[in-house]
């Protein structure tokens, strides 16, 4: 799309609008809009088509979708939830100037949970599906804008990730998505970004709409790079986290085809086992507090979900004791630096079962949620817990759910590039469907 603006195949205007009628046709199946910004984004594509400069832009002309959690100028920030203010934002978010300032039209506000804090997507009279099979949930936090990407609404959206929420609901609905690590791309997501566990990232068809998407993002024009990377030494790990998780087979053999790919592209492959230790701890600690801040400063508290007020009610109660501590992540990455001592990349499955139904889990408890997001997404957390790179590769089809599986890529601080590159390498070996077929 950008390069037909750049060279005058095509307008803004005129690519805006088939976005648009997409959208209407195709989004009250999905839900994966809250807000379609028609007449504001029409606008915008308007003033761009006046300016000098589109052959200096990379995205010009592209329509993006928001996450619905950082602001947008104009737009209200509602992360999810009744319990926010309101008001319309008055200034972009880092990462959107940097997108508008790319050429990018906004073309809406895609969906989240409350605060962003469960893995799958829904609210009061909203619940947000998945394209490829609708009875089933698009997963979370950024399910708006996997099923937006998944549906062929957008070809790219933005999204952030907590403990997975950018690979979760790519995994789910057969996209590429791509968490960077810690200081690769302003953060800004709520009051703290959860303590610095929560990065923005991209979610696309194809990696190289990711990398070019992600290099705007990031203002470093190298991660649009794709050329092959050098021979890699590649663990693969299907064994979770915990014994207490089980891996549907078919999640495992995502991981071996895509390491059977890389294999076969020339890179070492060997099997391994990662130091988990004791992640999962520190990781749920953290989670139980991660939406207090931004819970502080809600001007409706009273209308919160009764799940995610039992949640902050536990959340206090851990702060309260001080049960988070530093060295508790710090110990996890002193063993991940060990081991990726001999390692440049880890493969893993992205998630350990289908995506659960689509349904009003904002209505059941906070434990029948814990269980079902456990249950489906053990795999993503640490990387967050350790503010490192990773991201989430299509590798086929369940045969059952009638859903995507995928493999999860992830590698060291700095490592964004090896993983834009090697998934780069695996879609090129391996392709996937870019979109759900349309019903």
């Amino acid at each position: 799309m950008a390069a037909a603006v750049r060279d005058g195949s095509m307008i803004p205007t005129e690519i805006l609008d088939t976005t648009l009628e997409q959208i209407t046709a195709d989004s009250r199946k999905l839900n994966a809009f809250t807000v379609v910004r028609s007449a504001k984004a029409k606008a915008e594509a308007l003033a761009l088509e006046q300016r000098a400069d589109l052959d200096a832009l990379p995205l010009a002309g592209v329509p993006l979708a928001v996450k619905n959690n950082i602001p947008v100028e104009g737009e209200t920030n509602l992360a999810g939830s009744a319990a926010t203010d309101t008001g319309p934002a008055t200034a972009d978010h880092p990462v959107v100037r940097r997108l508008r300032a790319a050429g990018a039209v906004i073309v809406g506000l895609t969906a989240v949970p409350e605060l962003g804090l469960w893995p799958m997507t829904d609210g009061a009279g909203r619940t947000t599906r998945n394209p490829w099979n609708t009875a089933r949930s698009a997963g979370g936090s950024s399910g708006g804008s996997a099923a937006a990407v998944a549906a062929g609404l957008v070809t790219v959206a933005h999204g952030s990730d907590g403990l997975g929420s950018v690979r979760i609901p790519a995994a789910c609905c057969g996209v590429f998505g791509i968490k960077p690590g810690r200081h690769t791309i302003p953060s800004e997501v709520g009051r703290d970004s959860w303590a610095g566990m929560v990065e923005n990232g991209v979610l696309a068809t194809t990696v190289g709409d990711a990398a070019l998407t992600l290099s705007v993002m990031a203002a470093r024009p190298d991660l649009a790079d794709l050329d092959p990377p050098g021979r890699l030494c590649i663990a693969l790990v299907v064994a979770p986290p915990s014994r207490c998780f089980r891996v549907d087979r078919n999640w495992t053999e995502a991981a071996r085809t895509a390491a059977a790919v890389a294999e076969a592209a020339g890179h070492l492959v060997e099997p391994a086992m990662l130091p988990y230790g004791e992640s999962i701890i520190p990781v749920f600690l953290r989670w139980l507090v991660a939406g207090l801040r931004d819970a502080a400063a809600l001007a409706h508290p009273e209308r919160l979900q009764k799940r995610t007020r039992r949640h902050l009610v536990l959340g206090r109660l851990v702060q309260r004791l001080g049960l988070v501590r530093q060295g508790q992540a710090d110990r996890v990455e002193a063993r991940l630096l060990e081991f990726f001592e001999r390692y440049d990349v880890v493969i893993t499955p992205a998630l350990a079962a289908p995506p659960p139904r689509a349904r009003a889990w904002h209505t059941r408890g906070w434990l029948a949620n814990v269980i079902a997001g456990s249950r489906f997404s053990p795999f993503t957390p640490l990387w967050n817990l350790v503010g490192w790179p990773a991201a989430s590769v299509p590798m086929g089809m369940h045969p059952r759910s009638g859903t995507p599986v995928a493999a999860q890529l992830a590698g060291p601080p700095g490592s964004e590039s090896i993983l834009l590159r090697l998934s780069a390498q695996l879609e090129g070996l391996h392709p996937w469907e870019r979109t759900a077929p349309r019903p």
